[in-house]
């Protein structure tokens, strides 16, 4: 995978352009949603954490990846969710203030637990001749950076340039999605002739890990006897990560193209399967609602 100006620049920085949209619509009230709902944060924040980056190992050892595809998958699964899990939350009438709050969290989290992750990943993937290394402090300060700072500073213009954010938030919001398919685009233009490669490498570990999280996301979900509305939440924070977050850490901070090719195939997918699984499960809600209704009547 060509890493460029593309990579460099370009992504980097609509990630923190994004990043900063997220932190101008978060409020007060916000993060008093967090302790409204602890169940449902608990069970999804749990499955983000712990679920993920287990279900990415088991899949990495069961499909004998090559360490540095089993490397970048795993990195998939340690990065927060984004914009997209939010965006198809309001737009399939999930509980969007769970998904904001989940991703709020996960985003101040992830510096911290993911680093330690990969860490822990190129020891055990490591092979003689084919080491990997990972600079614990270094990654997460600059994970800081790249997510918590611009998040941060939103949230500072919102607090002191409300009716500014009030304008210029809704705009950053509805092209953010814009911005990561023209992102996810553009890396396909770049790499065109290798793309089919990347798939033929990735494709089925990506799109396995994909549907397993939000198949497993709604399983915990509906196990612990949550609500249509946070089931979708959850389900649809554990299975969309931010695929174009990995393929920055990959190629920028870490500078290994192949480990970002898992990032990039992932955030190809999970347009589509998140789609059809929001849509799915509202026409099943939907169902079960109707049959309901008619047995009650």
């Amino acid at each position: 995978m060509q890493i460029d100006i593309m990579t460099k620049i370009v992504l980097p920085l609509a990630l923190f352009i994004i990043m900063f949209g997220m932190g101008l619509g978060l409020k007060k009230k916000d993060f008093g949603a967090l302790f409204i709902s602890p169940k449902a944060l608990t069970i999804g924040l749990s499955c983000q954490l712990l679920l993920l980056p287990a279900v990415a190992f088991l899949l990495a050892i069961s499909l004998n990846l090559p360490p540095e595809l089993a490397i970048g998958l795993i990195l998939v699964a340690c990065c927060p969710g984004g914009v997209t899990s939010n965006l198809y939350t309001y737009l399939f009438k999930g509980d969007v203030a769970l998904s904001i709050s989940l991703t709020t969290l996960a985003t101040f989290i992830s510096p911290f637990t993911l680093p330690l992750i990969l860490h822990f990943a190129m020891e055990q993937f490591s092979v003689p001749g084919h080491e990997f290394q990972l600079p614990i402090i270094k990654t997460i300060s600059q994970m800081l950076i790249i997510t918590v700072l611009p998040v941060s500073l939103g949230m500072l213009f919102n607090h002191y340039n409300s009716l500014i954010s009030l304008k210029i938030e809704p705009i950053i919001r509805r092209f953010s999605s814009i911005f990561l398919v023209i992102i996810v685009l553009a890396i396909i233009y770049k790499n065109a002739e290798q793309m089919l490669g990347f798939f033929a490498a990735s494709g089925i570990a990506t799109f396995t890990l994909n549907i397993s999280t939000l198949l497993l996301g709604l399983f915990f979900a509906k196990l612990s006897g949550l609500s249509h509305k946070q089931q979708m939440s959850i389900a649809v924070e554990v299975g969309l990560q931010n695929g174009t977050l990995a393929i920055l850490i990959a190629s920028s901070l870490i500078k290994n193209s192949v480990m970002a090719i898992p990032g990039a195939t992932y955030s190809i997918l999970m347009f589509i399967t998140g789609y059809v699984f929001c849509t799915l499960f509202n026409a099943h809600e939907n169902k079960q609602a109707h049959t309901l209704k008619k047995l009650q009547s």
